[in-house]
């Protein structure tokens, strides 16, 4: 007699378990009909056990993927085998609010989910258990160091004068236009330019006024071209890249360039110090230019001649015949 009052009260323990333990719990028959439904299910969903008791999963929980879940769920009850899912692949099984205050900038629960295979007297499984784990903050604290990462890498690529890329940021963009603009044979060109006199203006005038200058290089390539694609590489020197222009185009969009430089400091009128001009160097794509490193020497190749033949112009390299 004793025995069985111990069993009794072992069971009641185990219930009252069940009940409030911090992870959820919901045991399905074959056709996805509830027969356990804890008080983490009852407080996140706001269903009780009375109600949820004999309900069709699917039709309870509608935004749940029926196939996906039987696909996952069908293992478990033909091999007896447990079966998992995680959060980076499915954010969650249940679509409940989160309610966790510090990781609250999301606004529902992430959940890894456990379903174990319930065996009956006769050795077959016909129920499953499914067991949901609140993951959120393991969650969101990944997703800020991930966050974190990135801003990380964008800073220690981006010029913090101009908000252009510095070279490092910037040759994996001219990588990609390279290689999509040969592959899909598309035109693209390629301009480096570099500002005469900058050093004369800087000493005379300061490094903070030299610095505005710089930082209005870096606005006029934002809005000519986009900061995807501009970059200060360094010093004075600033590259962009012009897809879909061939030489001739981004010659003019070059020259135009050059002229909007001559106006960002056309009111010095310091006699002795030379205003700021630009010497530019543009570079086509050619079908047989090997590389991204040779497509940006024979830009550099063109620079160096324009500041060699005068400054404060544009110098087109020309391609040897094939």
């Amino acid at each position: 007699m004793s025995e069985t009052h111990i069993e009794i009260g072992d069971i009641h323990w185990l219930m009252d378990i069940l009940q409030n333990i911090d992870v959820g719990l919901v045991v399905l028959d074959r056709d996805y009909n509830i027969h356990v439904w804890n008080g983490f299910m009852e407080s996140h969903s706001a269903i009780s056990p009375q109600k949820a008791k004999g309900q069709n999963l699917f039709k309870l929980f509608e935004e749940i993927p029926e196939a996906w879940f039987r696909q996952k769920s069908e293992p478990v009850f033909q091999l007896k085998t447990r079966t998992f899912t995680i959060w980076e692949q499915r954010p969650y099984l249940f679509r409940f609010k989160n309610s966790r205050p510090i990781t609250g900038r999301t606004a529902f629960m992430f959940q890894n989910t456990s379903i174990i295979p319930l065996e009956s007297l006769d050795r077959q499984v016909n129920h499953i258990c499914v067991i949901i784990y609140d993951v959120t903050d393991i969650a969101v604290s990944r997703a800020d160091v991930k966050n974190a990462n990135k801003t990380l890498t964008e800073i220690q690529s981006k010029d913090p004068l101009t908000g252009l890329w510095n070279r490092a940021g910037w040759e994996p963009q001219l990588i990609q236009q390279f290689n999509e603009c040969q592959a899909a044979g598309n035109e693209c060109s390629l301009v480096t330019f570099d500002l005469d006199n900058f050093r004369a203006y800087n000493g005379h005038f300061g490094h903070q006024q030299g610095d505005q200058v710089l930082s209005n290089i870096g606005k006029l390539l934002e809005k000519a071209v986009g900061l995807r694609l501009s970059a200060r590489l360094g010093g004075e020197v600033f590259g962009l890249l012009l897809p879909g222009q061939n030489g001739e185009q981004a010659t003019a969009t070059a020259e135009k360039l050059r002229r909007a430089v001559l106006l960002l400091n056309s009111g010095n009128g310091t006699p002795n110090i030379p205003k700021i001009t630009a010497s530019f160097g543009v570079a086509s794509l050619a079908k047989d230019t090997p590389s991204a490193h040779e497509w940006l020497q024979s830009a550099d190749k063109a620079l160096y001649h324009a500041k060699e033949s005068g400054r404060n112009q544009t110098t087109l390299y020309q391609h040897r015949p094939s």
